[in-house]
Order: structure tokens, then C-alpha cells, then sequence
């Protein structure tokens, strides 16, 4: 066992040097999963075999104290040196094998449903949702508003609230699925969604406006336009590059690009149902559904809503919209 064990977490190991470095496009949910499925064996080994035969092994070595104790009481011999408990302590105790996978399986299985059924963590990469968010925060997000899902399989088992204009989420880049994108929810299923010389309409109504103070991007060294924006029930702040065309350049011919329209001032598109029309608050830095196309439902992740750390701004810590 212990050269079995050996193998497996040197491929643990391999598996997360390989994705640290490129090699490999990773998976942390799978791997999290796997920890928790090899780890629960060995537990399930070390409660129903491996401790019960230290156990008797230990009982074992009582009893033959007890016997060579009494064998010398016949002869005469009261005082007897040697003390077992030692010895006793060292069968019991788990080899090393044991205690890195049986005993940490009740910290992954936790880490596991914590981060499947209640909240995951999330670190912002790129700056598409500033002012909303900025580099290097540490996000949380709730994975059952919009509903549970089976994790890996990210199979809905219940049903949840659905997404409104103005949430921002978390959800599976539809290009490459294995990737987590953050976007504010813009368009519903069915809504018709205009960014037309960097005004948004929806369903032919203008969203609602209005000017505010110059952002400064401390990483561009540049002053942008900012705006308020509501969407939904909540305001929130945008961003707006004068020095950025209104067209969209390089669109991919994603999924439903029939349904949407481009040209020089913009794009409009009809989100199909059971799909949603993504955008990031930097409206002129953000990769997003005027791009690559639709986020279809089964690629929600959950709803973003807590800043709880950034190590160069502590500043930022709070909930956000």
C-alpha cells in the first residue's frame, strides 16, 4: 500500500505541477472530486480494516504482556520491568500513507460540498469588470441561487431563482467550457439586446443612464468615462473608451450568430431561449457575448456577490452589485 499510495499522490502532484505550467488545461473541480473519491476509500479502508487490525494487533501485545506477567508471577517474580504502552501507541498510530489521504479526506470532502453546493471562491483575472471589480479580487459566489448542480457533471438536480438583468455570474466560457468567465447578466432569454454607438437598449427601451466622475485605472495610468447604470433593480458603474470604436471587431460565428446583426455602430441580437447575453461593466475591455456568442443555461456557475479579500486593497472587502 504504502508504494500504491505513493504512485497516486506523485500523480496528484504531476497533474497540478502540469497545469501550474500550461502543459495541461486543468480541471479543479474534477481534481477535487478525484481527492475526495480516493481519499473516502482509504477513510472507509483505514475505519473498517486497516485501524481495526492495529487495534487487535495492539490487544494482541496486552495480552501477551498480561500472559509473560503472569507466567512470572507463578515463579515467584512480583516486579516485572517493562512497559508496553509505548510500543502500544506506535501500532496504533497511522503510517504516513494513511495520514495523507484517509486522514485529510474530512477536510476535502468538506472543502468539496462547500465549494459545489454553497459558495466558491474566485480570483478576478482581467480587468472586463471594472469598475465592478477589479484585478486580484477574491470573489464569492453562490452556487445555489440559480440552482444545485451536480458538480464536474454540472447537472441541475434542483430548480433555482433565475438570472436577472443586472446579476453578475460566474459561468462556463461557452468556446471552451473547462474555463470560468464572470459577465453581468444583460439579456434574457427572448429580450432583443442593441449596443448601438455604445448605448444599450433593450427590447427597444434605453437603459438608463447617467454620467459620473472619471474613473482612473491605475494599471492603464488612464482616465476613463464612467457611467451609472440601471439594470435591473440595482445601479451599478460602467466604463466607456472614447478612444475605442463602437463597432465590434473580430466576432466569432458562434452559436445563433444568425440572430444577431452588425455593423459600424454596434451590434443587436435576439437571445435564443434557455440562453443568456453576457457583458463586462468595461464595455469597450470586455471579451464577452458580443463576441463569442450566447451563455446557454447549463453553463451557470452562480452569482457573484462578495468581495471578501484583496491583498493590495483591503479597501475593497464588502458586497458588491
Amino acid at each position: 500500500m504504502p508504494l500504491i499510495t505513493s504512485v497516486v499522490l506523485a500523480a496528484f502532484v504531476a497533474y497540478a505541477g502540469a497545469w501550474f505550467m500550461g502543459a495541461v488545461e486543468g480541471n479543479f473541480a474534477f481534481l477535487l472530486f478525484m481527492a475526495s473519491l480516493i481519499t473516502g476509500v482509504y477513510w472507509l479502508a483505514e475505519r473498517l480494516y486497516f485501524y481495526p487490525g492495529r487495534q487487535a494487533a495492539a490487544q494482541r501485545l496486552q495480552e501477551a504482556d498480561e500472559k509473560r506477567r503472569a507466567d512470572l508471577q507463578k515463579q515467584g517474580i512480583v516486579r516485572v520491568d517493562g512497559d508496553i504502552s509505548e510500543a502500544q501507541e506506535h501500532i496504533l498510530a497511522q503510517p504516513w500513507w494513511l495520514d495523507w489521504t484517509a486522514g485529510l479526506f474530512p477536510v476535502i470532502i468538506s472543502v468539496f460540498f462547500l465549494r459545489s453546493f454553497v459558495v466558491e471562491p474566485f480570483k478576478i483575472p482581467s480587468g472586463s469588470m471594472i469598475p465592478t471589480l477589479l484585478v486580484g479580487d477574491l470573489i464569492l459566489v453562490n452556487k445555489f441561487q440559480y440552482a444545485l448542480r451536480l458538480p464536474v457533471l454540472n447537472t441541475k438536480i434542483t430548480e433555482g431563482e433565475k438570472p436577472q438583468r443586472g446579476d453578475v455570474m460566474v459561468f462556463r466560457y461557452p468556446p471552451n467550457p473547462n474555463l470560468d468567465y464572470i459577465k453581468r447578466v444583460v439579456g434574457l432569454p427572448g429580450d432583443t439586446v442593441a449596443y448601438l454607438n455604445k448605448r444599450l437598449t433593450i427590447n427597444g427601451e434605453a437603459v438608463a443612464t447617467q454620467s459620473v466622475p472619471e474613473f482612473f485605472d491605475e494599471d492603464a495610468m488612464r482616465y476613463f468615462k464612467q457611467y451609472e447604470e440601471k439594470l435591473g433593480a440595482q445601479s451599478h458603474r460602467l466604463l466607456n473608451d472614447e478612444q475605442r470604436p463602437a463597432f465590434v471587431p473580430g466576432a466569432d460565428h458562434f452559436p445563433g450568430y444568425e440572430a444577431c446583426n452588425y455593423t459600424v455602430e454596434g451590434v443587436t441580437c435576439t437571445v435564443p431561449q434557455g440562453h443568456y447575453f453576457m457583458m463586462g461593466d468595461n464595455r469597450d475591455n470586455s471579451m464577452d457575448s458580443r463576441y463569442w456568442g450566447f451563455v446557454p443555461e447549463k453553463n451557470i456557475v452562480g452569482k457573484a456577490f462578495l468581495v471578501w479579500m484583496n491583498f493590495g486593497n483591503f479597501k475593497r472587502i464588502g458586497a458588491f452589485h
